[in-house]
């Protein structure tokens, strides 16, 4: 992986800079980047504005990345638009992400996009969507994921993620470690970009339910709204009210009004992000969380639920993600885990699922769970087969699928779950 931006920027100039004719939203961090610019995506709709979003990676098929008003482009349209820039991307040596992030630029303008909401590959200051001046960017949070390409503290994390600050564009986040706000601050202030931070305080009255998550939120445009989020868990009010506080930072033109911001927020669609579903009597709760921070707050979202038990984790992890970090709170909250392969993990990145069960099983053996339980361990190599055992032992509980986008697009697959509406 070479990192730079300069392939992307040649790329784009000869196609006469797609990226241009129309605003943008940019998102990163660590966590929850997706849901806000799925949230984002939507109230640029409900406001009457031609929207496009741009998301990665995909949890069933490729055209989940580039949404046009919430819908995926046709097969037709995307083999069109991919043949417009062939000659570009052969020409430029761009890589698979580099590549995906051109066709969405020149999708969008193609189809008369109006404002675009962006979320950041990997990263931030050297990400393929970097070469964008958006009316206003964002960082969710910052935590340790990626570190063998971003760096080995959080605050070297923290400064790749802080390069989507642009000079003079508005920037917002709802980070709250003092180091990392203040490395933000310093950038911000050099930058002369104002800087929002969104803090736990400013959110009351937060409520996750199954149908959602409710909260209440000040903001300088609409005064104090009532959001209502279809998205599960008390870290989506975080990442609604990010959106909002975004929202609240455009200029007069892009604005929405109050109507159309609530009606966004509560039409927000963002599969496999603590999703819940029910079929034949049994519970689904579907996330994709994949390192520590999300299992702590796929972690809040169970203690908030009452999902009917016995609850049955499906894992399935990559092999350079901190799975030892993970295992904890999802031992603590189930009476049984089942261990398994992702289905469409790439060779290079398949954890070793034998010797993890046998790790897990110990580390079991020594966590007590909530009601005194220790959670049984399986380790099943085969997907379908552990997809069969988590099922069975959940009886008409709830299996709660988790480690990866490959594991929970897996589960979405073979249940017949659709990760668009």
């Amino acid at each position: 992986m070479e990192w730079e931006l300069e392939r992307s920027e040649r790329a784009l100039a000869r196609l006469d800079d797609p990226h241009t004719r129309y605003a943008s939203l940019h998102v990163g961090g660590t966590n929850g980047k997706g849901s806000v610019t799925a949230t984002l995506a939507s109230i640029m709709s409900a406001s009457g504005r031609r929207s496009g979003c741009y998301r990665s990676p995909h949890l069933i098929a490729f055209d989940e990345r580039i949404l046009v008003d919430g819908r995926p482009l046709s097969e037709g349209a995307l083999r069109l638009y991919a043949a417009e820039i062939r000659d570009v991307v052969t020409a430029s040596d761009l890589t698979f992400f580099e590549a995906v992030t051109l066709l969405a630029f020149h999708a969008f303008a193609r189809e008369g996009v109006e404002v675009a909401a962006l979320e950041v590959g990997l990263g931030g200051r050297l990400d393929a969507t970097n070469v964008v001046t958006p009316e206003v960017s964002a960082v969710t949070n910052v935590a340790m994921d990626h570190a063998d390409y971003l760096g080995d503290t959080l605050l070297e994390i923290a400064h790749e993620k802080a390069g989507i600050i642009k000079p003079d564009v508005p920037f917002v986040t709802t980070e709250h470690d003092p180091e990392v706000l203040s490395l933000f601050g310093s950038i911000a202030e050099r930058m002369q970009a104002p800087m929002t931070v969104v803090r736990p305080g400013a959110l009351s009255d937060v409520a996750v339910r199954k149908e959602g998550t409710t909260f209440r939120l000040t903001t300088s445009s609409w005064g104090e709204l009532e959001v209502v989020t279809p998205l599960v868990g008390g870290h989506q009010a975080a990442n609604a009210a990010l959106a909002v506080a975004m929202c609240d930072r455009l200029g007069e033109e892009l604005r929405p009004g109050r109507n159309a911001l609530l009606e966004g927020v509560a039409g927000t669609r963002h599969r496999g992000r603590d999703q819940l579903v029910t079929l034949d009597g049994r519970t689904w709760l579907l996330d994709v969380a994949h390192n520590p921070a999300g299992v702590a707050s796929l972690a809040d979202t169970l203690d908030r639920l009452d999902v009917p038990r016995p609850v049955v984790a499906l894992i399935g992890i990559l092999r350079d993600k901190d799975w030892r970090g993970m295992m904890p709170p999802l031992l603590e909250r189930c009476q049984h885990v089942v261990l398994t392969q992702p289905p469409t993990a790439p060779p290079e990145r398949r954890w070793e699922v034998a010797e993890v069960g046998k790790e897990v099983a110990r580390a079991a053996m020594d966590a007590t769970g909530k009601g005194g339980r220790r959670a049984s361990v399986t380790a099943e190599e085969d997907f379908g087969v552990a997809l069969e055992t988590a099922t069975r032992l959940a009886g008409k509980g709830t299996v709660v699928v988790t480690g990866s986008v490959h594991t929970v697009g897996g589960a979405m697959r073979r249940l017949g779950v659709s990760a668009v509406d």
